[in-house]
């Protein structure tokens, strides 16, 4: 019975990394799950526009420049990547 339940809980999460790719896995780093959550949070403030006209009044920018600087963060939110250890 237990092994069913395992099998089922491992569908089950497979399931959920397939449908929402930012829920991260184990060998996910602390870079990576910033990144995605800064990314996701940047693409909200972009998908709302009433969040992005607040954003635009409150910077004293057009909204089409604040758009455009929320997508241009996106590319690396948190700076480069840190360096991996090769061993």
């Amino acid at each position: 019975m237990s092994s069913e339940l395992r099998y089922t809980a491992n569908t089950q999460l497979e399931h959920l990394h397939a449908r929402y790719t930012g829920t991260g896995h184990a060998d996910l780093t602390k870079y990576e799950w910033l990144t995605h959550q800064h990314r996701d949070t940047l693409a909200s403030i972009v998908g709302h526009p009433t969040l992005t006209s607040y954003l635009a009044i409150a910077d004293g920018e057009a909204i089409g420049r604040t758009k455009f600087e929320m997508t241009e963060r996106m590319l690396q939110p948190c700076g480069p990547p840190p360096k991996k250890d090769e061993d």
